[in-house]
Parts: C-alpha cells; structure tokens; sequence
C-alpha cells in the first residue's frame, strides 16, 4: 500500500474522497501563520511516480472524488496535471470530482485555455486560501498578494467552470485590526463570489508565534472566542453576493460550527452566533480544537 509522505491535509469536505499525493509540500511556503509544510521542501513528483501510485490506490472501488495533494498542486504544469487527471479517469471509472489546492498567483498564471482544459478533463474545485481581504493584513502575513489579485483569481477559475472554495481566518488580524481584516475580506467576497466560503480561526504552531506577530511589532493582541464570534457575525452580516454563497464553519479550528447557504441563511446564522455569544451553545470546547 502506498505510504504518504507526512503530515498530510485535506479540506473538510474531502474526508470521504481518496488523497492522490502528487506534489510534496508547498510551492509558496512563506505565510507566516502556516506551518503545515514547514517540515518539507517542495517537491514536483514525476509523472511515472504519480502513475504508480494510482496504480497502488487501485484496489479502492468505486471511488468517486479524488483530491490531489499537498499545498498548492495546481503549480504543477497542466500538460502533466491532464495526463494525471487522464489516469484518474482510466483507473476509477465512476470518478466524478477532482479537486486541488491552488494559490493566487498559480490560478493566474494558467491561461484561460488551460484553466477551461483541466475543467473539461476533470477538474471541479480549487481550494484556495484568501485568509483576508486586507491588503494590509495581506502584507503584515507575507501572502505575497492583493485584494485585488485574488477576486482576479476567482473570477477567472469560475468563468472557466472551475468552482472555487476560498477560506477567511478570523482572528488574523487580532483586536486591533479584527475589523479592518472582516470588512475587507467581506467585500472580497463579495467582489468575487466565490461558491464555496469557509472560515478557520486562527490557531498558532509554537514555532509560527515569533514569525506571525513580529510584523505587527506590539499592535497584534489575539481574539478571543468572543472576538472570533463577533468576527464571525459581522463577516455573515457583510456579505451581499448576488450570487447563492455555500458557507461552512466546519474547520476543527472553528469555534462555532455554522453552514448554510448565503444571503438565503443569513438571519439564521446570526441568530446562531448571537446565541453561542449569549450563553455559550454550540460553542466547540477548546481541548477538542485543533488544526
């Protein structure tokens, strides 16, 4: 059987689909509240690795989605990323979604002939991290990109029939910029609409803590689950996308977990956050949180 190489992630709704590790690492790796792959140095896996492996993964039946692995393998060149897709297809044949990572600069890279060719061959989501909409917040995280980069980004993978599913993590930006960081990351989306939106909190590795507040010098005071909540309410308060917005809460990071669809939900979400901030329903114990 196959043997990733570790520590492995995947996005929420990707518990039930099968991991084609296809990159090692990440091919940014600079953001300094991530030490997902700190511990790796990326890596582009040849096509007759991938190949192999998917043979390896073959005994799975009926295998339905497929996310390819680690951070950020839409780097990958599409020509090899369509030959992957291509034995994906020939070796699960009831295949119906492919998903990957990808970060701003990758999407705008690919031409709109290639975003629209990995579409037709398969591709169905991006899993992109916005994390805020703050070109300030943006710049104190070394993101390495605009506000204005990354509604580019999404509308341009979406007009070439490849949904996005962007993240925002509250409490990047602490008690004093909490709401510079929510109410530009609300116009993001809005802006953009992208068709899936989730939110994390922002939880620190012991070894991130130096990296991530030393930028903001003596201005970053973190939130607390009060501030994470309150974050949370004004950001599902701002968003006024025309466009049906599915939204999850579901991150084991999340305080409070929340979904529905937006704007439809609005009211009840709220109404949710209200509550927990109230007397404490619904609220995720800290010892079950994690990244």
């Amino acid at each position: 059987m196959i043997h990733y190489d570790e520590p492995l992630f995947r996005p929420p709704s990707e518990a039930e689909s099968l991991i084609v590790q296809a990159t090692i690492g990440c091919s940014y790796n600079k953001c300094t509240f991530c030490s997902m792959y700190k511990t790796k140095r990326y890596t582009a896996k040849s096509y007759e690795i991938i190949a192999g492996e998917i043979d390896e993964l073959s005994s799975f039946t009926d295998v339905r989605r497929v996310v390819i692995a680690d951070g950020d393998a839409l780097a990958l060149d599409t020509t090899l990323l369509l030959k992957i897709f291509a034995k994906l297809k020939e070796t699960f044949p009831n295949l119906r979604r492919i998903s990957l990572y990808g970060n701003t600069g990758n999407i705008l890279k690919k031409t709109d002939s290639e975003l629209k060719q990995l579409s037709e061959e398969g591709l169905s989501i991006i899993y992109l991290g916005f994390e805020s909409g703050s070109d300030f917040i943006l710049g104190k995280i070394n993101k390495d990109v605009s506000k204005k980069d990354q509604a580019q980004a999404v509308n341009k993978a979406q007009s070439c029939g490849i949904d996005i599913s962007a993240t925002i993590i509250t409490g990047l930006g602490g008690e004093g910029y909490w709401k510079e960081h929510i109410e530009q990351s609300a116009d993001l989306v809005n802006i953009s609409s992208p068709k899936y939106l989730s939110t994390l909190s922002l939880m620190l590795q012991p070894d991130c803590h130096v990296r991530f507040t030393a930028p903001f010098k003596s201005l970053f005071t973190p939130q607390d689950d009060m501030g994470i909540l309150k974050e949370e309410k004004l950001l599902i308060n701002l968003i006024k996308s025309p466009d049906r917005i599915i939204f999850r809460s579901n991150h084991a990071s999340n305080v409070l977990p929340l979904s529905g669809i937006l704007p439809r939900d609005k009211e009840k979400l709220i109404n949710q956050i209200e509550l927990a901030m109230e007397n404490g329903t619904g609220i995720r114990p800290l010892g079950i949180r994690g990244l």
